[in-house]
């Protein structure tokens, strides 16, 4: 006999996690399917260990040459006379000895002719009953099973129910779903104690209010604490919520699952119909009794009346077959009711949302949809739980706790350093988000956060007081109300880096009290050369402006502020900026740097500005500088840099720059200096450095107040004496020209600090060199060959200041 477990192996509970992919119609049928398969295998086993068919000879025959049937043994009864065929013998008026019939047949020749009659006169499905009920059962086992087993759908099964069971049983999902009811609550509690509030008592009840709160969110934090997730199950989530979407991505494509559902229930039906109408018909045709016409020449008998055993037992197993096979149908049949009547590809996960207030889990179709409305049949949990892994929420906020549990505050703490600023600051590099442990680092005064997706800034930035400066480099930043409130009153510096005008947040317009805004990255929309950047307003203190973009005009906001703006800055990349109008109305700019702006004169919008001290036109296209005289209507400008341009002179004019100190015309293309530029006596800072300068006047011994002067990287031979007059300099470059000797006079630059020489074909250094006395041996740059010529107690006199 076959034991029934060997036909487990056909069925989906070889893996136990796939019920909960069975409804109860299919549990029931599955149950039903076993005791089909019961029936077969108990046939098959009677059929093989008992007799089959017993036959006797017939002794009647009909005289017109037919057979006669054995019908006269189905209608025998038991009343009727034992003497008409019965052999007799009387013992005494009442009593007869009987004589049984004897056929003249050996035992080879009834085996013989039971198995002849077997096969000859029992109908096939009176034999085969057995073995069809085993073939069906395995049909339908198999046809219910079968999307478990076929290879295009077995194996997004099989993740299914994985990533389902892990879903139900992550620590997260419950944090997650207790989070938001205990949000939940208190906020219901909040609007139930506002409705109950009385007109008299207004102040006192929203003293109750605050206290409400807190208290609901003391209670929270404390519940919060207790379920803290470890470092290994934050992981373990986070890891679910990426199979979840790659799952989704994947199963969300077709209707791969729900069709192989279909078929598998249409198969089953069909089959049902096929059983019930088939075996209906032939039931009747398993008799208890049958005759057999058997070769007259074997046995002498022409016609046999033959016993088939297991008729009746079979009968009965067929009519209980055929019960089950309807009952099995007419599962199948709501099976396909249920597949047709409703929408099985698509799912709403809107009754979840409003029971567990997760308001952003989005609805899925297709295999996915199919599948959750399967589960849904098992244990409507399952999907609620599952939920949970598909809301961004959700997501975001397990992210925050992975991140609070890596950064510590004291981890933080390690990071501090001073910035160029002088604030201690807080740099965060690439990291999902925002740690809410950065606002329990009090001492932080300058937060830069650089590539972090995700960055809300909570209400908890208050007890950061000594914040001063935010730098966002492209990391779209959201602020709660309370935060904003704060940062409105207290921050001072703003550093934003974005990829596009979008991305500008519209908090940063209302930081009334910001002193300095450096804003990075493309101002123009795609449709439109124009900067957008939306009104200034608000900013009423702004100091300091530095756009970094590829702007064709200064934008027209900055007006806004034109008041109060005492810096600008525009770093244009080498676009051409063109329009310059709103300059002129910036009447109390005091500095204006104009960086890459594709620049070939100085524009005359800057002449109008006449409280402006610094102006700094570097890495623009300047070829000529005649424009220079305007300047002098900026009677204030101290600071002019013209270095990395193209400028092949300075026109002489440019003495009418009286209050001029600092000139800095590196990197261009000069030959000669105008010898009006000593006129500029306020010079204190003159640097020349990579030009193409021959000589220098010797008018330039006028500048008492120069104090740093660099002619590094020019074609110099020689130095006029007057230059060493200068005895305020400090810095004096001489590097990386053609110069022979050095003056004796070096001596008189009492405050000079550093020298540079290398570089020059000097084929010694004066001993009066020595005589500078700030000047130490570590700042004087020569080649080492000059250094060994100096004599012993000079460079122990420089040595040893």
């Amino acid at each position: 006999m076959i034991p029934v477990n060997e036909f487990r192996n056909i069925t989906s509970e070889q893996n136990p996690q796939f019920r909960v992919l069975k409804p109860w119609w299919d549990v029931l049928s599955e149950y039903l399917g076993i005791a089909m398969l019961m029936i077969g295998v108990f046939g098959c086993t009677v059929q093989l260990t008992q007799d089959k068919i017993s036959c006797l000879p017939n002794r009647f025959t009909d005289l017109s040459g037919g057979d006669r049937d054995c019908s006269h043994l189905r209608q025998h009864k038991e009343n009727e006379s034992l003497w008409e065929f019965a052999i007799t013998k009387h013992l005494s008026p009442n009593i007869v000895e009987v004589f049984g019939r004897k056929n003249g047949l050996d035992i080879h020749q009834y085996e013989f002719v039971n198995h002849f009659c077997y096969e000859r006169a029992v109908h096939w499905y009176g034999k085969y009953f057995p073995y069809l009920v085993v073939i069906h059962s395995m049909i339908f086992m198999v046809a219910s099973s079968f999307w478990f087993k076929f290879p295009g759908t077995s194996s997004k099964i099989e993740l299914f129910v994985i990533i389902l069971g892990k879903c139900f049983d992550s620590p997260w999902t419950t944090r997650a779903i207790s989070e938001v009811s205990e949000e939940r609550r208190e906020e219901r509690m909040v609007i139930w104690r506002k409705n109950t509030m009385t007109k008299s008592a207004t102040d006192n009840d929203d003293d109750m209010v605050s206290l409400i709160r807190s208290s609901v969110k003391d209670q929270k934090s404390a519940e919060s604490a207790a379920s803290l997730l470890d470092k290994k199950e934050g992981e373990q989530a986070k890891a679910l919520f990426e199979k979840v979407k790659k799952f989704r991505t994947h199963v969300e494509e077709a209707d791969l699952l729900y069709l192989m559902y279909v078929l598998q229930t249409v198969l089953k039906v069909f089959k049902f119909v096929l059983i019930t109408v088939y075996s209906i018909v032939l039931v009747p045709n398993i008799q208890i009794v049958v005759m057999c016409s058997v070769p007259p020449d074997l046995t002498g008998f022409g016609a046999f009346c033959c016993n088939y055993n297991k008729a009746h037992l079979f009968s009965k197993l067929a009519y209980c077959y055929i019960c089950f096979v309807g009952v099995y149908g007419l599962l199948c049949i709501y099976s396909l009711y249920w597949l047709f009547h409703r929408p099985l590809k698509e799912y709403s996960f809107e009754a979840v949302r409003l029971e567990t207030g997760i308001n952003d889990i989005p609805d899925v179709k297709n295999d996915f949809a199919f599948l959750l409305h399967l589960s849904d049949q098992y244990d409507a949990l399952y999907s609620k739980r599952f939920a949970v892994f598909l809301s961004e929420v959700s997501e975001c906020r397990l992210r925050q706790m992975n991140l609070n549990n890596e950064w510590t505050a004291n981890k933080l703490r390690a990071r501090l350093a001073r910035n160029a600023s002088e604030r201690l600051e807080l740099h965060l590099f690439m990291l999902p988000g925002l740690p809410d442990t950065v606002f329990e680092v009090s001492e932080v005064e300058s937060l830069k956060l650089e590539l972090i997706s995700n960055v809300t800034v909570t209400g908890s930035v208050t007890q950061l007081t000594a914040l001063q400066e935010i730098a966002l480099i492209h990391s779209p930043a959201k602020l709660q109300l309370a935060a904003l409130n704060h940062l409105r009153e207290n921050l001072k510096v703003l550093r934003l880096t974005f990829e596009g005008p979008d991305q500008v947040p519209l908090w940063m317009y209302t930081l009334q009290n910001l002193e300095e805004l450096h804003l990075s990255g493309p101002l123009n929309n795609e449709l439109s050369r124009n900067p957008s950047l939306d009104t200034l307003r608000e900013l009423k203190n702004l100091r300091v402006l530095t756009l970094r973009s590829k702007l064709t005009k200064i934008p027209p906001s900055i007006v806004d502020v034109s008041n109060q703006l005492l810096r600008l800055c525009v770093h244009n990349e080498g676009t051409r900026l063109q329009v310059f109008n709103s300059l002129k109305k910036l009447v109390n700019l005091a500095a204006l740097d104009l960086t890459g702006c594709g620049l070939e004169r100085i524009p005359s919008a800057v002449f109008s500005l006449s409280h402006l001290q610094e102006l700094d036109l570097r890495e623009n296209r300047l070829t000529t500088v005649e424009e220079i005289l305007s300047l002098q209507h900026c009677r204030r400008l101290t600071t002019l840099k013209l270095w990395h341009n193209d400028i092949s002179y300075i026109p002489e004019h440019v003495s009418k720059l009286r209050a001029l100190e600092m000139l800095d015309a590196s990197w261009n293309k000069i030959r000669t200096l105008p010898l009006r530029l000593c006129y500029c006596t306020k010079l204190r800072h003159l640097d020349l450095s990579h030009n193409q300068l021959t000589s220098l006047p010797s008018e330039i011994g006028v500048l008492q107040c120069l104090q740093f002067l660099s002619v590094a990287f020019n074609s110099l031979e020689s130095l006029p004496e007057e230059l060493f007059s200068c005895k305020r300099l400090k810095v004096l470059a001489l590097g990386n020209n053609s110069i022979s000797t050095l003056s004796p006079r070096i001596g008189n630059l009492a405050q000079l600090v550093r020298l540079e020489l290398k570089g020059n074909r000097l084929d010694s250094l004066p001993a009066e060199i020595a005589d500078c006395p700030s000047l130490k041996l570590t700042a004087l740059i020569a080649e080492d060959s000059l250094m060994d010529l100096l004599p012993p107690d000079v460079k122990d006199r420089l040595k040893h200041r």
